[in-house]
């Protein structure tokens, strides 16, 4: 626990270099993070942002889409929330809901699903054309800590808030769930903007290895040497990487 906290601190110092960074130069940043439900995104965002000016960094989590915005562009209320000059955004679960919730719970089609895995490629390098960074970061766990995680959050007070309809039928609709991650990380994953996934079955290594991603991927004034930076590489995997654990473990 010592060990973590005092390497967290460190981390989260280099953060704060890396946000001053970015206002001093106008960078735009964005963060998406996805995951299975109970991945730990919030608690893996909350590390990140805790000690940063919340003048520059923003956390967007979107509720469902309104009756007026579900006859909009798909992009269109995210759009609204992207980075201006000298912020660092993070979507707490973003666009890529279309790609793995909504057609496995069914709240669209397969041509609306198919139409965003076309799209979203493009879509994302006109952002980064525009000068926005993107990370794109996906919280890994397998199934048996999935239930465990669930189980824990029934019985704390102050979790329960955190369980939902759709993530009651998340053990149920496993298969569904890792089939349709698959399929986004194959169609979605660029040389400009690639896909990390993190493995987050323990939450302490995720947390750490999140936001050495981040800053090991971004050059910013004062960094630390790049080689403490860098993330474990047990943790972080690349796309195939992860494509190989599906395949042998279903754990994805």
């Amino acid at each position: 626990m010592k060990l973590y906290k005092e390497e967290l601190v460190k981390l989260q110092i280099e953060l704060l270099k890396l946000q001053n960074h970015i206002k001093k130069h106008s960078l735009k940043l964005l963060i998406i993070m996805e995951g299975r439900d109970a991945a730990g995104k919030g608690g893996t965002i909350k590390r990140i942002t805790e000690h940063l000016n919340p003048r520059g960094a923003r956390i967007v989590a979107l509720p469902k889409p309104s009756d007026v915005e579900i006859t909009q562009w798909y992009f269109q209320r995210y759009v609204a929330n992207l980075p201006s000059g000298g912020e660092i955004v993070i979507f707490d679960r973003s666009w890529y809901n279309r790609a793995v919730v909504e057609p496995v719970m069914e709240f669209c089609t397969t041509s609306q699903t198919k139409e965003f895995l076309e799209d979203v490629p493009l879509f994302e390098h006109l952002l980064s054309k525009s000068g926005i960074k993107i990370f794109k970061i996906f919280l890994s766990i397998d199934k048996k800590t999935q239930a465990k995680r669930f189980k824990d959050r029934r019985i704390n007070p102050l979790k329960s808030y955190k369980i939902s309809t759709v993530d009651e039928k998340a053990q149920t609709l496993w298969d569904d769930y890792s089939a349709a991650i698959y399929n986004m990380l194959i169609k979605t994953s660029s040389q400009e903007n690639p896909w990390m996934i993190i493995d987050a079955n323990d939450k302490k290594k995720a947390r750490i290895n999140t936001i050495k991603s981040i800053l090991y991927n971004f050059e910013y004034d004062g960094k630390e040497d790049s080689k403490l930076l860098k993330p474990d590489s047990n943790v972080v995997l690349s796309v195939d990487d992860a494509i190989n654990k599906i395949s042998k473990n279903n754990k994805i």
